[in-house]
């Protein structure tokens, strides 16, 4: 049995569809003004649930690439640092060569070669209190402003600082001092003063025995560069690995979020000529007055 058609029931179905029409338009405007295709979860769950999976993906990379390149920067600093550490260090054994070769030189010529050993000795105590972003780059994970003390005595701590900078990769920043320096009577502090003392004496065993000791403390640096250096390429791979992820998930995430610009402009024409052409047959199907009811 067929309903019946009032005037009524045609007047609310052409309002609703209308109503439709603009809705629909709305949200192709919201569209066009956000540049997003997803606005709220209903407009597309599964999208939703991607876009949120990627952009952890893409907070989880760009932490890698922050830490790498903090890594990236402890170990430039230890780089630096060693190097002009070396170039000291090798100075303080052209001095002490030439001590030796000077013999029984006179005592102001050794006083001289002693008081620049002193200097160095200094110079290498500041090297080793060398700091990255405030920190001391030899003092492991002291809450401290200096790894050694005035009298080169240790005063940090050796546990490591360290980065992760991939998916269970972390990687240490931070050098061992101990390696680096070395311990006790043979780290190059007291190495360098053993020295300063066995010239000012006219001691030329204290400084023969000195030398062997100062050419043991450069390699201990050499070893602790290179070391250094092995780290900051790994650190350096896995950044541009950790950015190379990231553009692709960026990607990834734009063409689920982002809207295809051109189409979504064709159907927002599309909607305005439909919704134009619904608007003109509505005004032909509803009559406006009681006397065109009449005509």
């Amino acid at each position: 049995m067929a309903g019946r058609v009032t005037e009524r029931s045609i007047h609310t179905r052409v309002l609703a569809n209308l109503q439709q029409s603009i809705q629909k338009g709305e949200k192709i405007q919201q569209q066009l003004s956000s540049g997003k295709q997803i606005n709220r979860p209903s407009d597309s769950p599964n999208g939703t649930l991607q876009s949120m999976q990627l952009r952890g993906e893409t907070r989880t990379n760009a932490q890698y690439v922050r830490s790498s390149e903090d890594g990236l920067g402890w170990l430039s600093t230890i780089d630096g640092t060693l190097g002009s550490a070396s170039t000291l260090v090798q100075r303080a054994r052209t001095l002490t060569l030439q001590g030796l070769n000077d013999g029984a030189g006179s005592s102001e010529s050794r006083s001289a070669l002693a008081t620049e050993l002193e200097q160095i000795r200094t110079s290498m105590v500041g090297y080793a209190n060398t700091t990255y972003l405030g920190r001391p780059i030899f003092g492991g994970t002291t809450t401290g402003s200096v790894a050694y003390d005035q009298t080169a005595t240790f005063v940090g701590n050796t546990d490591p600082v360290n980065r992760t900078v991939g998916p269970n990769s972390s990687v240490r920043v931070d050098a061992d001092a101990s390696k680096a320096f070395g311990t006790g009577t043979d780290n190059v502090f007291a190495v360098l003063s053993d020295i300063s003392t066995a010239l000012a004496s006219n001691n030329l065993d204290g400084v023969s025995d000195g030398l062997k000791k100062l050419d043991a403390a450069a390699d201990n640096m050499k070893n602790t560069l290179s070391d250094a250096g092995a780290r900051y390429n790994r650190i350096t791979q896995m950044k541009q690995s950790a950015s190379d992820r990231l553009m692709d998930v960026s990607a990834q995430l734009s063409d689920v979020e982002d809207v295809d610009l051109p189409k979504t402009i064709m159907e927002m024409q599309l909607q305005q000529t439909s919704y134009q052409a619904a608007l003109a047959a509505s005004a032909k199907v509803i009559q406006p007055s009681l006397i065109d009811f009449l005509r």
